[in-house]
């Protein structure tokens, strides 16, 4: 059972660093392991587009993009609406199926914990035919949380 949870922190660094803080302090404190994972997009302000889950990847190409998102009002090759530099957060749960009582708590649990609450968000279940494009666009994003460099 995966799901993918999309949080619009709009131009709140501070709040999305205090997100990946909880986030890693549950994922030591209750042993989650892989079952939680949070990533990141940062959107430039001068950049004026950004990648949309499920959507086509804007990276580098000054706005355009490759193919239009899920809801069809951008064509191969236009320019999505101009957004303003934000900070979305990406959080993927990833449950096995004999885990249903703890994923149905983590899904209602996040949304309203205090970094998340209030945010604009969008559910992703894997049921959901955004579902593989969104998983793709996780992939894509960077860690939230960088990784150490081995010892000399």
């Amino acid at each position: 059972m995966k799901t993918i949870l999309v949080f619009d922190f709009e131009s709140d660094e501070e709040a999305a660093q205090k997100a990946r803080h909880r986030v890693e302090g549950w994922k030591q404190g209750f042993r989650l392991g892989d079952k939680l994972a949070l990533r990141f997009e940062r959107v430039e302000a001068a950049d004026g587009a950004a990648d949309e889950p499920g959507g086509g990847k804007s990276k580098g190409r000054k706005g355009k993009v490759e193919k239009g998102d899920d809801a069809g009002h951008v064509a191969k090759g236009e320019t999505p609406p101009a957004r303003s530099a934000g900070v979305r957060v990406a959080v993927l749960l990833h449950f096995s199926g004999h885990e249903k009582l703890s994923y149905q708590r983590w899904l209602e649990r996040l949304p309203g914990e205090d970094p998340f609450a209030g945010r604009k968000h969008e559910t992703i279940a894997n049921d959901n035919k955004k579902f593989a494009p969104t998983a793709e666009w996780f992939d894509s994003l960077e860690n939230a949380v960088p990784t150490r460099r081995p010892r000399k």
